[in-house]
C-alpha cells in the first residue's frame, strides 16, 4: 500500500475508528513494493496475537499466477477477518471511437483483431486482467497498452494515444461526466452506487456472469486465535455502519461491504482460480 493513495487514506480512517472502538492505539505502516509482496512477507511473519493486521486487496489472489513462488502462501499464512470495501473498476473509451456499448466494442474487436488497444495500471494489475476476461469470454483480441500506474493510462486515454482504458472509477467518473471519455460498462456484478447510470459490463456486453471485482479487506497471520479474529470482524461491522466513515468512504470512490471470515476465506480461495485461469489464458508477465 503507497502512501498517500486512495487505499491508504482509507486504511488510516479505518485504524483511526478502530483505535476508538477498542482502547488502544492503531498504526498504520506503508511497506509498498512489488505489488504487495513485501508488506504481505512481513505481516505473515508478524506475532499471531490480533495486534498486526493487513489490508490487502484482489491484487493478492493475482499473485500466485504471476510469479513463481512467493514468501508465503496467501491462504495458508493468513486469517482472513473482512472485506472492508468494494472499489468498482470501469470501462472508457475515448469519444473518437465508435462505440457506445460494449456490445458495440465486441463487434468493432472481432472486425480488427488485436487492433483495438486498451490501457492500464500495468501488466497483471486487476484493471489489465478485467478486461482481459471481458475479451475472453467475448472472443476478441484487444492490444494491452501497459502503463505505470492509473494516472500515466489515463493520460493516455484523454489523449487519444489509446482507444480505451480500464481504470477505476472514482478516477474516471470526472472525466466521463465532463465528455471527455465514454463510459462503456462497470465491472461490478450490480450497478455502481456511485455511477447508477452507467450498466454493468454484463449488462452492456451481453456477457452473462462478468464480474471482476475489486475488493479490499482485513487479514491477520494465521495462527491468530478464532476468538479475536471474530471480534475484529464485528468491529468491522460496527464501524462500517458509522455515519461519518460511511460518507468518508464513499467520497473516496468505495463502496462499503462487510462478510464473515469463511465468506473471505472463500472469496480468497475462489478469486485465485479465477484470476489463476484469466492469467494463463492471456499470458500476463511482471516486466
Amino acid at each position: 500500500m503507497a502512501p498517500g493513495g486512495g487505499t491508504d487514506i482509507a486504511t488510516r480512517l479505518f485504524a483511526q475508528k478502530l483505535s476508538e472502538s477498542v482502547g488502544q492505539t492503531v498504526l498504520v505502516e506503508n511497506r509498498a513494493g512489488a505489488g504487495g509482496i513485501v508488506g504481505a512477507e512481513i505481516a505473515a511473519k508478524a506475532t499471531q496475537d490480533g495486534h498486526t493486521l493487513m489490508m490487502t486487496s484482489t491484487t493478492q489472489t493475482v499473485l500466485p499466477s504471476m510469479y513463481k513462488s512467493l514468501p508465503y502462501d496467501i491462504v495458508k499464512d493468513f486469517a482472513p477477518i473482512s472485506v472492508v470495501v468494494v472499489s468498482p473498476i470501469v470501462f472508457t473509451a475515448h469519444p473518437s471511437v465508435p462505440v457506445a456499448s460494449l456490445r458495440e466494442l465486441i463487434s468493432l474487436a472481432k472486425a480488427k483483431p488485436g487492433e483495438v488497444t486498451y490501457g492500464s495500471a500495468g501488466n497483471g494489475s486487476i484493471f489489465h486482467l478485467a478486461m482481459e476476461l471481458f475479451g475472453s469470454m467475448a472472443g476478441a483480441r484487444l492490444m494491452h497498452v501497459p502503463f505505470n500506474g492509473g494516472g500515466p493510462s489515463t493520460n493516455a486515454a484523454l489523449g487519444g494515444q489509446i482507444q480505451l482504458l480500464s481504470g477505476s472509477l472514482p478516477t474516471a467518473l470526472p472525466n466521463v461526466r465532463a465528455g471527455k471519455l465514454r463510459g462503456l460498462g462497470v465491472t461490478s456484478a450490480q450497478r455502481s452506487q456511485l455511477a447508477p447510470d452507467l450498466p454493468t459490463v454484463a449488462e452492456s456486453s451481453g456477457l452473462s456472469g462478468y464480474e471482476a471485482a475489486l475488493w479490499y479487506g482485513l487479514i491477520a497471520p494465521a495462527a491468530t486465535p478464532m476468538t479475536v479474529i471474530r471480534k475484529l470482524n464485528a468491529e468491522v461491522a460496527s464501524l462500517l455502519k458509522q455515519r461519518d466513515v460511511k460518507e468518508k468512504l464513499t467520497t473516496l470512490g468505495f463502496e462499503l461491504q462487510h462478510n464473515s471470515p469463511e465468506e473471505f476465506a472463500q472469496l480468497i480461495r475462489s478469486d485465485i482460480v479465477k484470476w489463476g485461469k484469466v492469467v494463463r489464458d492471456s499470458g500476463a508477465k511482471i516486466d
